[in-house]
């Protein structure tokens, strides 16, 4: 039978024949190598915090701005530089990103103050939401074959699932054995050899930019609802839910948010076209995928305490222990996610894993102060790992399954922005959950102890079984959203929507069968 081309395929082709780019694979060495050091940068400088807000004279009450002044700008700018990566093209955004970030690494490493740290902070973000969405949308648009695609956002996967555990180890390494200052260092390296490789192996596909002008009103709109979710849920962990700035924060959030969705259905060339969200398959990857992020971060929190002040774990020691989760994730994305995506639909993947994942957080509801890391941490772990692993793959594949390529930067933000929210909401929540059954645990419990000290630890443990708790619930409800709202096929087998790449809209999308690759 002959075959059927998809006449607007946004498959890598060399030129003058219909072959796929033979350097795909090795664009995907260093696209993996960008993401590895974005999502390190997440949790590799929490544990060199402690040190650098001594060396710094960073005051407690500014400690969490070292955190929040990455996360309001990483959060708030993603979708911004997706689509500054669908029309200045992804290659180009990609490198500029990779740059910027070294640059922005380089001031953090070298900062001799508060507001010198805060400000690269600040410009780490701002580079990383260019970066970003840019790595993932040149993945969406490079490989469209249902195999070669499945595992490469096997790989993609794994890294960003178990890159937040690596950064936990390489931190601790840097921190005890070198210097905080190299927590930062250490990304120069990653993004000059994955900026060098960019440019000398990745060739984007011809007619895949969308060339609409920028829809300015969506990317004030879109910005500062964003930034003020993030802000609203890191002020809530230090300020209370019910402070002031706190609510205002939310309120603005609402307002500027639903302004924004007016503004993208109203507007010729949406920042965000709402056809990428209201397909049911791409909505409930965001939605299941942000919700089982929240779970996880807070759980990364929660486990570094535990190691560390309970049973005291050098931060070297802290990071190996993270290891099972590690291997449970590549093992579940590689090994479980890429064999499997091909041949059954992705809810039957990301559901179960969801599931997993839910158990494996549900062993941890268990942990006392004298707790045994191999009888309940390790399984735990793998648990949590193999199921985050297995759910992670397909929803990464099918965040831009079937988008016009010309939005692939703009999907790929999604998949982001969903990440950096459900990690900043992961953190605040469950951290303010943990904290409010510690200080109830203390308070009810005082009168009959013996040892202040003791009854401390037992009431923080005793706070996080109880943020476990819930989120053992949001992965529940994870795996629930998975199930129902994701109707799709195997991914990649089935009609490929394509577009034209110069600004498609949904009416543009043309839907040929593809009968052999």
């Amino acid at each position: 039978m002959p075959k059927t081309a998809d006449i607007s395929s946004s498959e890598p082709r060399l030129s003058g024949s219909g072959l796929p780019d033979p350097s795909r694979w090795k664009a995907l060495v260093f696209i993996a190598l960008a993401q590895l050091m974005v999502v390190l940068d997440a949790t590799i400088v929490n544990i060199a915090l402690p040190t650098a807000q001594q060396d710094l004279g960073i005051s407690d009450a500014n400690r969490q701005w070292v955190i929040t002044a990455y996360a309001l700008a990483f959060g708030g700018l993603l979708l911004f530089g997706g689509r500054i990566a669908d029309l200045w093209g992804r290659r180009r955004t990609f490198i500029v990103g990779l740059l910027g970030f070294a640059a922005a690494s380089a001031l953090g490493g070298a900062a001799t103050g508060e507001a010198m740290m805060l400000g690269a902070r600040a410009l780490q973000g701002v580079f990383g939401a260019l970066l970003a969405p840019a790595a993932l949308s040149l993945l969406a648009v490079m490989f469209t074959d249902a195999k070669e695609r499945a595992k490469a956002f096997g790989i993609y996967g794994a890294i960003a699932g178990g890159g937040g555990a690596v950064g936990l180890i390489l931190g601790g390494f840097l921190t005890e054995y070198l210097n905080w200052r190299w927590t930062f260092y250490v990304n120069i390296p990653f993004a000059i050899v994955a900026a060098v490789g960019a440019y000398l192996v990745i060739r984007e596909p011809a007619g895949a930019r969308n060339r609409s002008p920028l829809d300015i009103p969506g990317v004030v709109l879109s910005t500062l609802g964003l930034v003020a979710l993030v802000y609203g849920f890191t002020r809530a962990e230090s300020a209370g839910w019910s402070d002031g700035l706190t609510v205002g924060m939310f309120v603005a959030s609402v307002v500027l948010l639903a302004a924004f969705v007016a503004t993208e259905a109203k507007v010729k060339s949406p920042l965000l076209p709402l056809r990428v969200l209201t397909e049911r398959n791409r909505g409930g990857v965001y939605l299941s995928l942000g919700l089982a992020i929240i779970a996880m971060f807070g759980l990364f929190l929660f486990l570094t305490f535990y190691l560390q002040v309970v049973k005291g774990y050098s931060p070297v020691m802290t990071g190996f222990a993270f290891l099972p989760m590690i291997a449970g994730m590549i093992t579940g994305s590689t090994q479980i996610g890429a064999r499997l995506m091909t041949r059954v639909a992705p809810r039957l993947l990301m559901g179960p894993g969801f599931v997993m994942a839910a158990i494996g957080m549900l062993l941890l509801t268990q942990l006392e102060i004298d707790s045994s890391y191999a009888g309940l941490i390790l399984p735990a772990q793998l648990m949590l790992g193999l199921g985050m692993g297995t759910a992670f793959m397909p929803a990464m594949s099918l965040s831009t399954h079937g988008v016009n390529p010309a939005d692939a930067g703009v999907a790929s933000a999604m998949v982001n922005t969903s990440q950096q929210v459900g990690g900043a909401i992961g953190t605040a929540l469950l951290n303010t959950i943990a904290a409010s059954a510690t200080t109830s645990y203390i308070a009810s419990h005082a009168a009959g102890a013996r040892d202040p000290k003791l009854l401390e630890l037992q009431g923080m443990v005793h706070g996080f079984s109880s943020a476990i708790w819930w989120a053992v619930g949001i992965l529940a409800v994870a795996a629930a959203i998975a199930f129902t709202l994701i109707n799709s096929g195997r991914p990649g087998a089935g009609p490929v929507a394509a577009g034209s790449g110069e600004g498609a809209g949904a009416d543009d999308e043309i839907k040929v069968p593809v009968i052999a690759h």
